[in-house]
């Protein structure tokens, strides 16, 4: 079996209101080092397979059809064994 860890982010050039909000928590808190907070998505996949390249490509797809949205979003995963 094989577990897709993907993480999907917003590309640097998009605001990020959910980010800024935080940061400007963590201000109010006293944490006035933190320069920008940026929030991602993280997703876990399990797959009944153990052909790597199969699950790659399937996760790929999984992410440009479904978890990503490629006009504001990019991603990478890894594939680990279970």
């Amino acid at each position: 079996m094989l577990k897709a860890k993907i993480f999907v982010q917003l590309k640097p050039s998009v605001l990020d209101p959910q980010g800024k909000a935080v940061t400007n928590s963590l201000s109010h808190l006293g944490y006035n080092n933190v320069n920008e907070t940026r929030i991602s998505k993280y997703i876990e996949i399990t797959f009944d397979s153990a052909d790597r390249e199969a699950t790659e490509a399937q996760t790929r797809k999984i992410c440009d059809s479904l978890l990503a949205n490629p006009n504001t979003e990019t991603y990478h995963f890894e594939l680990e064994e279970i």
